[in-house]
């Protein structure tokens, strides 16, 4: 096999598509992500399921151009500008707010499909969920909406918490805001004490979890934050480190040693985000694709973090979970 044809059929995920003549006959879609591509694989596997539930198989129908960021935001403007460039038939934009908002900001023409946790409306994506009047679409699952349910139940898993960190990425302006005031809000309800700690990058989340020991604090709650989601193995093990019982927004973090989350099952998000790339695609417009909200949520427990940390389960909350990792 020549070394050009290699390169191109191993580019996929992980590097940047060359474009044959063959290719270029077949519809092209730019993904823009403000992570890495080996901490979306679920994500993925969700996105190009809707795709084929849509009609559309990578390398035989359609082509994509990934574009990741790798946990640094200041990169998304220039990565969306390139798709733009490459006159791409749809961007989906995924980790939330900062890449939908770089992509909106690199086209008005091209079709957009996000995937966010943040209101659509607040962020400035859409005007309205059901008639949304832009070239933007897509799906919102609804993590900053169940902060004060996710609170609620880190209180129930570890009564004995009365102060909690919450980590927020000021990079994620809307995102880091809301979560901050809905936190508060929900602490007050149920008599925790919250402190809330920013962190952008690797080094500033070490610092956190640093100051959080200092200060005493008895749980962290961390934001549902795309950059955060690409360190979830180096917050994991900080909280582990640091003996802290850790509340999260989606299952990928209990899988790396966190303690709880509670959050729209994301993978079907991305689901449903291909499934609309793939409308598109077909001559569906974004302002007649109503925004998708998210209505399945999971409930995903590390039991053998909570025995790590000598914080017994309650059966009724092991009995409510949606997995139970041993």
């Amino acid at each position: 096999m020549k070394r050009r044809s290699f390169i191109a059929l191993i580019g996929g995920a992980a590097a940047w598509p060359m474009i044959t003549h063959a290719q270029q006959a077949t519809p092209v879609i730019g993904y823009l992500d403000n992570r890495s591509p080996e901490t979306t694989v679920e994500r993925l596997r969700g996105f190009h399921l809707g795709l084929k539930e849509s009609g559309y198989v990578e390398g035989e129908n359609l082509t994509i151009f990934y574009r990741w960021a790798d946990g640094d935001n200041s990169r998304l403007p220039g990565l969306a500008a390139d798709l733009v460039n490459r006159r791409v038939a749809v961007i989906t934009s995924t980790g939330g707010g900062p890449s939908t908002l770089a992509a909106k900001a690199a086209t008005e023409t091209i079709p957009i499909v996000f995937t966010v946790p943040e209101d659509p409306v607040k962020l400035g994506l859409v005007s309205s969920l059901a008639h949304p009047d832009r070239n933007l679409t897509g799906v919102n699952f609804l993590n900053l909406e169940v902060v004060a349910k996710r609170l609620e139940i880190l209180h129930e898993l570890v009564p004995t918490a009365a102060h909690v960190a919450v980590l927020v990425n000021p990079t994620n302006s809307v995102n880091a805001a809301t979560t901050a005031k809905e936190a508060k809000s929900a602490a007050l309800s149920i008599g925790l004490n919250v402190s809330v700690y920013e962190a952008s990058t690797a080094r500033e989340i070490d610092a956190a979890f640093a100051a959080m020991a200092r200060e005493r604090c008895d749980a962290v709650f961390v934001s549902g934050d795309g950059f955060f989601n690409s360190r979830r193995l180096q917050i994991g093990l900080l909280a582990m480190r640091y003996t802290l019982p850790s509340a999260f927004s989606s299952r990928d973090y209990p899988a790396f040693g966190g303690l709880m989350s509670y959050g729209a099952d994301v993978t079907d998000a991305f689901r449903q985000a291909g499934l609309y790339a793939g409308r598109i695609l077909k001559g569906a417009k974004p302002a007649d694709l109503p925004v998708v909200q998210s209505t399945k949520f999971e409930l995903v427990i590390n039991h053998q973090t909570a025995r790590t940390l000598g914080f017994p389960v309650p059966p009724s909350l092991l009995a409510r979970a949606d997995e139970v990792i041993e």
